[in-house]
């Protein structure tokens, strides 16, 4: 999976594993206790009101119980995927096995305590992002602080 230059060949590894359920429960035992030791350490360390863990599969990988709130941004369907085609240059193969893996957008908004709408301009966004930050600020501000802090 390494390129000549040592880097990580990403197209060939996403093939692999979202093509094979195996594979990618294999490489997702691998890389999800690190990922989340290294989560948990980063937010340790912070001197803010609140913290956003930017988990891509937290609600396949069962580790809600690890956070406190769950945002989800939504996109609609056709414009996700269009989104994700022309960004990553993927074929429709992969993509479809990686939506395969992952719950469905009702499941996603079912769980949220939060909604980010992405189908407008980045004004559009900017005015969630915000609405939403003096939301979290409001709530870290009532919240008890954590032992030791």
């Amino acid at each position: 999976m390494l390129l000549p230059d040592g880097g990580l060949d990403r197209a060939r590894l996403k093939q692999k594993v979202f093509s094979d359920p195996v594979q990618r429960r294999r490489l997702e035992a691998i890389l999800h206790p690190r990922i989340y030791a290294e989560l948990q350490h980063r937010s340790q360390s912070l001197q803010a009101p609140y913290c956003i863990w930017v988990i891509p599969l937290l609600l396949e990988s069962g580790a809600t119980a690890r956070i406190h709130r769950v945002l989800v941004i939504d996109t609609p369907e056709a414009l996700r995927r269009q989104r994700v085609l022309e960004r990553d240059g993927m074929d429709e193969d992969i993509l479809a096995g990686i939506l395969r893996s992952q719950v469905s957008r009702n499941e996603r908004l079912h769980a949220a305590d939060d909604v980010i709408v992405n189908d407008a301009d980045l004004a559009h966004l900017q005015q969630q992002v915000t609405a939403l930050h003096h939301r979290y600020l409001e709530l870290a501000s009532a919240a008890p602080s954590p032992p030791g802090k």
